[in-house]
């Protein structure tokens, strides 16, 4: 059995999943709570084998949880269920001692295979996520869920719409007030996400796809 303790300040999204894993057999969702803070407290009570975390939470954010319940608690395994695909967001988790990530919008399907692989051991990371931040992570060991829906963030979405008007990676830069690099970033996990070979792919489908976001 996998004993969970969800933390996660949306209650409507704590009352969905725990409903769908009422009768599970092998997934218990023993605790829940809606800020890190609590969290750290209800871990240190129930000592779940696994925790699924949000990343923004009240008074405690979920990497500094994450970081203080590995140090007290290392067999203790972390996965965070979060709409941030940043790549600075997902490394400081990682560092932070998390063994999976994926994103909210993935659906229910790939939080149950996250949530085997994560407790059995292995590393799990959802497809739509910045893969160039992992490559210190990813292993023998490491699960990347399959995903039959393409999804780009909104920033990807804000980054192609810039392309296919002809902006050049350090006018977008500017345009966001982001890093060149961090434009560049995005243009890469764009090429990937869409299978395309080269940067040119991507400018004719930006440019395709201009008026559909």
């Amino acid at each position: 059995m996998i004993t969970i303790v969800m933390a996660e300040d949306h209650q409507m999204l704590i009352d969905g999943v725990t409903s769908f894993f009422e009768y599970d057999e092998e997934i218990n969702i023993i605790d829940s709570v809606n800020n890190g803070d609590d969290l750290v407290k209800v871990v240190a009570l129930k000592r779940p084998k696994l925790v699924i975390t949000d990343i923004r939470m009240p008074i405690m954010d979920g990497i500094q949880a994450t970081r203080i319940i590995k140090q007290k608690f290392p067999h203790i395994f972390i996965l965070a269920m979060t709409m941030f695909d940043q790549p600075e967001a997902i490394k400081q988790m990682l560092d932070a001692g998390a063994t999976g990530y994926i994103l909210k919008n993935s659906g229910i399907k790939m939080l149950s295979e996250a949530i085997g692989k994560v407790a059995s051991g292995e590393t799990f990371f959802d497809p739509n996520v910045a893969f160039n931040f992992m490559n210190n992570y990813i292993d023998d060991n490491v699960t990347i869920g399959e995903s039959e829906n393409i999804i780009l963030s909104n920033r990807e979405k804000e980054i192609l719409g810039l392309i296919a008007n002809g902006k050049t990676s350090k006018e977008i830069s500017e345009i966001l007030f982001i890093a060149k690099t961090t434009v560049d970033t995005h243009r890469k996990n764009m090429i990937r996400k869409l299978e395309f070979n080269s940067g040119n792919e991507l400018v004719k489908y930006a440019i395709d796809m201009k008026y559909r976001f």
